[in-house]
C-alpha cells in the first residue's frame, strides 16, 4: 500500500527530511572519506588583519598650545591642584571644608583653639545639620539645646526619631566632634536654630556617654564615605560651645543677637553652607572633563562598521552622532569653567555687601554644574558601551559615586526655588520704587526688550551680540512671566509663598535661563581678554556651540513665539555644522583639562592591550 502523505507532506518533504537525518548523522558518525569535490572546504583559514590600538596623538593635529589653553582654564596654582584634588574628593574636604568652615564663620575669638585643632587633627569633625526629618528645611530641626543657667550648659536632646542626625558625612566611623544645628531654648523660649559643638567620642574612637551613633549602611555609591545617624540623650556641653557669631546667650540665659530679624539672622547661620556649593560646582566639573576625557579618548582610538564596501572601519568620533553626543557636552564644560573660575574669585574676595551675589551664583552654579555633571557621566559610560560597564574604567563608578552630589548641600530643585525667589524679590522692589536693577547681571532688563530676526544666517547664529540677546530675552520674558502669575494667585487669595508654589513650572525655567545667561556672559568675557589666534578661535566654536545648545534644547523658546519652526531648524542644523568643526580639536581640547593620566582609565589608552589575555589573566 502506497504511503499517504498528509498536510505538507510530500515526495519532495520527505527528500528534505531525509537531507536532515544525513546531516545529523554526519556530525554524529566519524567519516575519514573526504567530501565530494563540490564540498571541499578550505583546509586553512585567511584571517584578516587584527584590530590593534593607535594612539590618537599619532593622528589627530593639535592646532593650539594646550598648555596655554589650561592656564585659561586653571588659572593659577596648576601645580599644587593635582594635591587639592585627592583633597577635594577624599573625607578631610567634610572635616577642613565644612566643619573648619563653620567655626572659622559663625565662631568667634573663643573658638580659636578649636580651630588650632582641627589643623592639627587633634578633633576630627563632621557637620550634623540634616535630619531624618528635615533636610533641605534645615529651619525645621527639631533637634534641641536648652540652656541650664544652674550649671553654664546646654542640655541637648533628640527628642523623636525624626529628629536623629541623618547621613552624615564622617561621623559612623571617625569624628570625634560635630557641629549640630539645633532649636536653642533659653528660659523657655525658642530661638530658633543655631550651631552647637558637640564631643561624640573621645580620643580612643569611643562613643561618648548619651550618645548613640549607627552607620547608615550601604550607599549607592560614595561608601568611601561613613555615613550616620547620630541621637543625643540629655549631653551636656559648656555654654561656650554655642557658636556665638550671629547671637550669645549670657551665663544668667540672656539671648543676645546683632540681628534681631529671625529671617535675616537663620540665613546668615546658614552662609557658611556657600563654600560647599562652590566646591560641588568646580569638583563636580572636574569629574565632568575626568568622564569626557576618557570617552573622547576612546572614541578617538576605537572603529566601529565601514561607510564604504570592504572599506576601514570609522572611527567612532567620526560619527555625526557621536559628535553630537559629546561635543556639546564639552563646550557646556568649558564654558562652565569659565563661570566657575569666576565664583571662585568673588567667593575669595566676598565683603558683606557681596554676600547675596555670593549666594545666588553658588545656589545657581551647583544645580546647574551638578545636573550637567551628571547627564555628562552617563553619556559618557553610555558612549563607551560595555567598556563604560567595567569599575576599572571609572565611568560607571563616578555615575554612582556623584549622584549624591544633586541633593547634598541642598536638593537641586529646592535651590532653583531660591534663585527664583530672590530674583523675583529684586524684580518686584525695583517695580515698586521705580528704579533700575542693578543686581546679578540683571541690568540688561532696564533696556530694551531684545528680538530675534525673522530669518537666521549662521554668521547670524555665531555672534556672540545675538547669543547673549537670545538668552537675555529668554531670561526676561520668563521672570516677567513668573511675577506675573505669582501675582494672578495672590490676587485670587494665595499667599505670596504658596503663590510662588503654584508657578513651579515657570521657577524651574527662569532659574535655569538666569544661569544659562550668566555662564555665557563669563565665557564671552573670557574669551573677550584673549589675544586673536588659534585659541581665540576654539573658544568661539565652543563659545557658540555653548550658546546654540542653550537654545536648542530649550522649548520656552518655541512656546513663548521667539523661535519660528523654521529658526529652530536652523539652530539645529547650527549645532551640527559647529560639532563637525571642533571635532579636529577634540584631543587637544581634553588634553587642555590637564588630567593626569592615573585619574583616567585603561579606557583612555590602550584598550586592546588593558583587554589581552596576559593582561588580565597574569600571563597564565
Amino acid at each position: 500500500m502506497a504511503p499517504q502523505f498528509r498536510h505538507n507532506d510530500s515526495p519532495n518533504a520527505a527528500a528534505a527530511a531525509t537531507r536532515r537525518a544525513q546531516i545529523v548523522t554526519n556530525h554524529l558518525v566519524l567519516h575519514n572519506e573526504a567530501p565530494p569535490s563540490s564540498q571541499q572546504y578550505p583546509t586553512t583559514l585567511s584571517p584578516n588583519v587584527c584590530l590593534s590600538y593607535s594612539p590618537p596623538e599619532l593622528t589627530e593635529t593639535i592646532s593650539f598650545d594646550t598648555k596655554e589653553m589650561r592656564r585659561l582654564l586653571d588659572v593659577h596654582h596648576i601645580a599644587e591642584r593635582e594635591w587639592l584634588i585627592d583633597l577635594i574628593e577624599g573625607q578631610m574636604a567634610i572635616h577642613f571644608f565644612l566643619w573648619g568652615s563653620y567655626i572659622k564663620f559663625l565662631g568667634t575669638k573663643r573658638h580659636e583653639k578649636w580651630l588650632k585643632a582641627t589643623e592639627s587633627y587633634e578633633v576630627i569633625g563632621c557637620l550634623a545639620m540634616s535630619e531624618l526629618g528635615h533636610g533641605s528645611n534645615a529651619q525645621g530641626a527639631e533637634t534641641v539645646a536648652t540652656y541650664d543657667s544652674s550649671t553654664g550648659e546646654f542640655v541637648v536632646n533628640t527628642p523623636c526619631e525624626s529628629a536623629q542626625k541623618h547621613m552624615i558625612g564622617l561621623s559612623a566611623n571617625y569624628a570625634t566632634h560635630a557641629m549640630i544645628f539645633a532649636q536653642l531654648y533659653t528660659n523657655g523660649r525658642n530661638h530658633g536654630v543655631h550651631g552647637f559643638l558637640v564631643q561624640i567620642r573621645d580620643g580612643n574612637g569611643k562613643t561618648c556617654p548619651n550618645v548613640r551613633i549607627a552607620d547608615c549602611g550601604l550607599k549607592s555609591g560614595l561608601n568611601a564615605i561613613d555615613n550616620g545617624q547620630i541621637w543625643f540623650d540629655n549631653v551636656r556641653i559648656p555654654r561656650e560651645n554655642l557658636l556665638n557669631g550671629v547671637a550669645d546667650v549670657l551665663p544668667d540665659g540672656r539671648y543676645v543677637t546683632k540681628i534681631e530679624d529671625p529671617r535675616e539672622r537663620f540665613g546668615t547661620q546658614l552662609a557658611p553652607l556657600t563654600i560647599g556649593r562652590v566646591i560641588i560646582s568646580t569638583s563636580s566639573i572636574l569629574k565632568t572633563k575626568v568622564s569626557l576625557a576618557i570617552a573622547i579618548r576612546y572614541a578617538l582610538s576605537r572603529r566601529a562598521f565601514s561607510v564604504t564596501p570592504n572599506g576601514p572601519e570609522v572611527l567612532l568620533l567620526d560619527y555625526p552622532s557621536h559628535q553630537r553626543r559629546l561635543l556639546p557636552l564639552l563646550a557646556k564644560t568649558y564654558a562652565m569653567t569659565f563661570a566657575g573660575n569666576w565664583l571662585k574669585v568673588i567667593f575669595t574676595k566676598r565683603e558683606p555687601q557681596s554676600y547675596k551675589t555670593v549666594h545666588v551664583f553658588s545656589v545657581a552654579f551647583k544645580t546647574i554644574f551638578s545636573w550637567h555633571s551628571m547627564r555628562t557621566l552617563q553619556e559618557c559610560r553610555e558612549a563607551c558601551g560595555a567598556q563604560g560597564m567595567k569599575a576599572v574604567n571609572r565611568l560607571g563608578l563616578m555615575v554612582a559615586e556623584s549622584d549624591a552630589q544633586l541633593t547634598y548641600e541642598g536638593d537641586n530643585n529646592i535651590l532653583l526655588l531660591q534663585v527664583a525667589k530672590i530674583l523675583l524679590s529684586e524684580f518686584l522692589a525695583a517695580k515698586k520704587h521705580n528704579r533700575p536693577l542693578q543686581v546679578f547681571g540683571l541690568e540688561h532688563m532696564n533696556e530694551p526688550t531684545p528680538g530675534i530676526p525673522p530669518q537666521l544666517s549662521s554668521s547670524i547664529l555665531r555672534s556672540s551680540q545675538f547669543q547673549i540677546a537670545a538668552l537675555r530675552l529668554r531670561e526676561r520674558d520668563l521672570l516677567h512671566r513668573f511675577a506675573s502669575e505669582v501675582s494672578q494667585h495672590q490676587f485670587w487669595g494665595e499667599t505670596k509663598d504658596q503663590a510662588i508654589n503654584l508657578a513651579y513650572h515657570l521657577y524651574k525655567e527662569l532659574s535655569k535661563a538666569f544661569t544659562d545667561r550668566m555662564i555665557l556672559q563669563l565665557t564671552i568675557e573670557a574669551e573677550e581678554g584673549i589675544s586673536a589666534g588659534p585659541i581665540k578661535d576654539v573658544l568661539a566654536l565652543l563659545r557658540s556651540l555653548y550658546a546654540l545648545i542653550c537654545i536648542e534644547e530649550d522649548d520656552t523658546f518655541m512656546r513663548y513665539g521667539h523661535l519660528s519652526a523654521k529658526n529652530a531648524a536652523t539652530v539645529r542644523e547650527e549645532v551640527t555644522k559647529l560639532c563637525s568643526e571642533l571635532r579636529p580639536h577634540a584631543l587637544a581640547l581634553v588634553s587642555s583639562f590637564g588630567i593626569p593620566d592615573s585619574f583616567l582609565a585603561p579606557i583612555a589608552f590602550d584598550w586592546v592591550e588593558a583587554n589581552s589575555w596576559s593582561s588580565v589573566s597574569g600571563g597564565h
